[in-house]
């Protein structure tokens, strides 16, 4: 999920995903238009959430308007508590689900996540907000290791059948629903491929890290690529590793950690493809 946190390309996601955000669910008869005497038209997608009374619109409204992290998280809260059958409840959570993640605060981040997994258990985005920080985040000396693990990996796996089902499509061009559903698939393997990775499992990493840089090339995940080098590269599978590491400098700039190791392993298989003998194999950095 790298990718600056999930940051750069969130932008897709809320605007396929957020409806509630750009286009503010009102109070609405469902039946309203439909023809007598013909069948209601097969819903497309997830029934993006809508308001009860107008009130309770109203209120959303005015949450949904703040920018501020902490803010989202408080208006969340209050309106969760005056409105406790609310379908928007999870979309506020979202908001601030975003927002911390863009202020790069991990554990609120996935603090928000769980919220929001309160009231929509299936939604595929913040199944992967939960499973991304205890994926790149779980220590060997974490007494609950192995939990923390296994919820990494059965929310990264649920969210990739949840992304094809509960993602509301109604309004949206196809082309970004696709390009937001490649998103979160891409993702979710870049979690299991990460969580391979950690244990060593090399084939089992590399198979899910190509899944990760294949499912949304529109943007390739350069800790994804560097991890597979490495993946590669203790397989023997050197050439390949090489071309792999050559991509990671391309993506990682000069001067930060994932940079470093990306040149490291470069230059690395780089010797070792010219008969030159090469250091040890670097792991990228956790983030």
């Amino acid at each position: 999920m790298k990718r600056a946190a999930m940051t750069t390309i969130v932008v897709v996601g809320i605007a396929a995903c957020s409806f509630a955000q750009s286009n503010p669910p009102a109070p609405q008869n469902t039946q309203a238009g439909q023809p007598a005497g013909q069948p209601a038209p097969a819903p497309t997608g997830k029934r993006p959430p809508q308001a009860k009374t107008q009130p309770e619109f109203d209120a959303y409204k005015t949450a949904a308007a703040l920018t501020d992290p902490a803010a989202q998280e408080k208006a969340a809260d209050d309106f969760a508590a005056k409105f406790a059958d609310s379908e928007l409840r999870a979309v506020l959570y979202k908001s601030a689900m975003h927002g911390y993640q863009q202020a790069n605060n991990a554990d609120k981040m996935m603090d928000m996540s769980r919220k929001v997994l309160n009231y929509d258990a299936d939604d595929p985005e913040a199944l992967l907000g939960v499973a991304q920080v205890l994926a790149e985040r779980t220590r060997d000396t974490d007494l609950d290791k192995d939990q923390r693990l296994a919820e990494a990996k059965k929310n990264a796996q649920r969210a990739l059948s949840t992304v094809e089902t509960d993602i509301p499509t109604a309004g949206q061009p196809p082309d970004r629903i696709e390009a937001y559903k490649g998103f979160l698939r891409s993702e979710a393997y870049a979690i299991l491929g990460t969580l391979e990775y950690n244990a060593k499992a090399w084939p089992d990493a590399e198979g899910d890290l190509r899944k990760s840089i294949d499912a949304f090339p529109q943007q390739v995940d350069p800790i994804a690529v560097l991890r597979l080098s490495i993946a590669l590269d203790n397989q023997k599978k050197y050439p390949e590793a090489l071309k792999y590491a050559s991509q990671a400098v391309e993506l990682t700039k000069e001067g930060t950690n994932a940079g470093a190791a990306a040149r490291a392993e470069k230059d690395r298989l780089t010797k070792l493809n010219s008969g030159t003998e090469p250091t040890p194999s670097s792991a990228p950095p956790k983030n």
